[in-house]
C-alpha cells in the first residue's frame, strides 16, 4: 500500500467531501483512503495495512464465470487489491 498516495492523509486537517472522501485543509486532491494515523503512530506501525478479503459461498465455476465477464472486478483480485476466498459445499475455504 502507499498511504502517502492513496491514503487519507492527516486526519487533523480533514474536510469531508460528498460523503465519499476528504480533502486536507481547504483544497487539494480528493483522498478516499484511510488516514495514515490508522496504521502508524508517527514512529512505528501499529498494525500492517491490510487489503480487503472477500469470501464467497458459491461453486468455483460460478465464481470464475462471473469474473470472466467482469474484467475490472477480476483485475482487483489479479493485481492483489482484493483477496478472494471461496467457501465450498462442505464448508472448506479455498
Amino acid at each position: 500500500m502507499a498511504p502517502e498516495v492513496f491514503g487519507g492523509g492527516n486526519k487533523l486537517l480533514h474536510n469531508v467531501i460528498g460523503g465519499i472522501g476528504v480533502i486536507e485543509g481547504n483544497g487539494g486532491l480528493l483522498r478516499v483512503g484511510l488516514p495514515w494515523q490508522s496504521v502508524h503512530d508517527g514512529k512505528n506501525y501499529r498494525h500492517q495495512p491490510l487489503r480487503l478479503s472477500v469470501c464467497i459461498e458459491a461453486p468455483r465455476g460460478a465464481i470464475a464465470d462471473v469474473l470472466s465477464r467482469h474484467d475490472n472486478v477480476r483485475a482487483l483480485f489479479d493485481n492483489g487489491w482484493l483477496h478472494l476466498f471461496a467457501l465450498d459445499e462442505e464448508g472448506y475455504m479455498a
